[in-house]
């Protein structure tokens, strides 16, 4: 049913017949008339042209890199990355030359040290030069709140005294129209893609997600095209018996990605633990351009997907990250 009814048309028909088939017809499959699961090469080649804005969210863990080294692998140039915290993942695609300005907040390996690429890029223009527009941490979610809420712009008092209003012209002021003082206000981030992750959603793209959140949220609410990454799928009433967990819904999302491990080296909370040892591997690595060339040609374009780059890694170092199970205490929903 739920195939033919984006073009029913009663046409000669009775009214009562067309009532008939919209009372039959479950309601969810009126609303996403199929499923939005897909390959990670489909998602990002449907979603993402030369020239996008892209948000690859994640806040200590669900980066997701499984998708950043699909972006590689695919050849993209002249990107805008936009992220808070931009971390090892998009060192990886600015120095494969997919990058021509980054947004951001503050940058690096994090415990480690610089991100050395990104640095390259700004300093050196190796291997292309790239615009940069920086703003503090709470400064870049407010400008994806502003883009989510289709507010013009968001203000933030805490750009009062500091000295990035003078580096960021889009970092502005308005009167208060409720006194005589100048409020600094940032404009709205709105992405062409997003890029977000959580442990498990359904078919559909209704996710659930449980330790640190970051601005997923935001950045899916702020983006044209939204492309949600996984470690599972799992039904809908799984999703539904716990909907304080539903981080993102249906409707915001638009491809959904089964990738087991798509977060490595970052951590998926209660599925596996952070790769220390590839944040440290990636401090001697991207020392050199050079280097960091073998490196992609060994970790990105010379492996086809997912999969084979976890068969690379190897089982041993993948049972490494395993963590205990702590289960949160059950409560009761309660059912109305």
């Amino acid at each position: 049913m739920s195939s033919i009814m984006p073009n029913f048309r009663p046409s000669g028909r009775s009214e009562r017949r067309e009532e008939m088939v919209l009372y039959e017809c479950p309601l969810w499959t009126l609303l996403y008339p199929m499923s939005n699961v897909t390959t990670m090469a489909s998602a990002i080649s449907d979603a993402v042209d030369d020239g996008d804005s892209l948000y690859l969210a994640g806040f200590t863990h669900l980066i997701p890199f499984a998708a950043g080294h699909e972006i590689i692998r695919a050849g993209y140039d002249d990107l805008e990355l936009v992220r808070a915290t931009p971390d090892l993942v998009y060192d990886q695609l600015i120095a494969a030359g997919c990058v021509s300005k980054v947004t951001f907040s503050w940058a690096g390996n994090p415990g480690v040290g610089s991100l050395r690429a990104f640095r390259r890029a700004v300093e050196a223009d190796v291997p292309n030069p790239i615009e940069i527009e920086e703003y503090t941490h709470y400064g870049m979610v407010a400008a994806l709140h502003a883009g989510a809420a289709n507010l013009p712009f968001m203000p933030v008092r805490t750009f009062a005294g500091s000295d990035l209003v003078d580096h960021n012209d889009a970092i502005r002021t308005v009167s208060s129209p409720y006194g005589d003082d100048e409020i600094p206000v940032v404009p709205p981030i709105e992405p062409d893609v997003a890029i977000v992750s959580a442990q498990r959603s359904d078919e559909d793209g209704n996710a659930h997600l449980w330790g640190i959140p970051g601005e997923q949220k935001e950045a899916a609410l702020a983006a044209d095209t939204v492309i949600c990454c996984v470690e599972e799928l799992c039904s809908t009433e799984t999703i539904r018996s716990d909907p304080n967990r539903t981080i993102f819904t249906a409707d915001a999302v638009d491809h959904v990605v089964e990738v087991p491990y798509g977060a490595h080296p970052s951590y998926a909370q209660g599925y596996y633990d952070r790769d220390n040892e590839a944040y440290l591997e990636w401090e001697e690595v991207s020392k050199s351009h050079d280097d960091v060339q073998e490196w992609l040609d060994e970790w990105v374009y010379g492996v086809e997907n997912r999969r084979e780059y976890l068969e690379k890694l190897g089982a041993k170092r993948l049972l490494d990250l395993e963590v205990d199970s702590r289960y949160a205490t059950a409560i009761d929903m309660g059912d109305y």
